[in-house]
């Protein structure tokens, strides 16, 4: 999580700004009414990564209703990473990187027990597909000379 957090957008490799993008969508999806699937398909095709949208919406959907807390994501213009918007990338990065043990925990803080098992299932399914489709989804950032600076 804090490898991401209030980091630029900008600093994030293009999975990391794909997965932001599409997080931030169907979060502003759902609030609007809409259809989250149908309103990212289009974006998850332009990247060769349709096969990644069912388990994508299946992993936030049940982030969204089984969530101990409601999770805060910026609008879509907003150039900063957020806090919660962290927290997920950081699973993201865990998903595709075979870290299920500490997917699984971080989940654990994060929703219901019951749906743990689920949720990661979804995440690691649609990590594959997204690395199948091109994205490096275990690195999700790429270092910038301000950041390597600060640290």
């Amino acid at each position: 999580m804090y490898a991401f957090v209030d980091r630029p957008v900008d600093s994030l490799c293009n999975g990391g700004r794909f997965l932001l993008w599409a997080m931030r969508g169907w979060v502003g999806a759902a609030m609007r009414g809409a259809c989250p699937p149908q309103a990212l398909h289009r974006g998850f095709g332009a990247v060769h990564a349709r096969a990644a949208l069912p388990d994508f919406h299946v992993a936030m959907a049940l982030l969204a209703s089984d969530g101990r807390d409601c999770l805060a994501l910026s609008p879509m213009a907003c150039r900063r990473v957020g806090e919660d918007e962290a927290v997920l990338l950081g699973l993201w990065r865990d998903a595709a990187g075979g870290a299920g043990d500490a997917l699984r925990a971080t989940l654990a803080l994060l929703v219901e027990p019951s749906s743990v098992g689920p949720i990661a299932a979804a995440m690691a399914a649609a990590a594959t597909h997204l690395t199948e489709a091109g994205f490096d989804l275990p690195l999700l950032s790429s270092p910038t000379k301000d950041h390597q600076e600060s640290k």
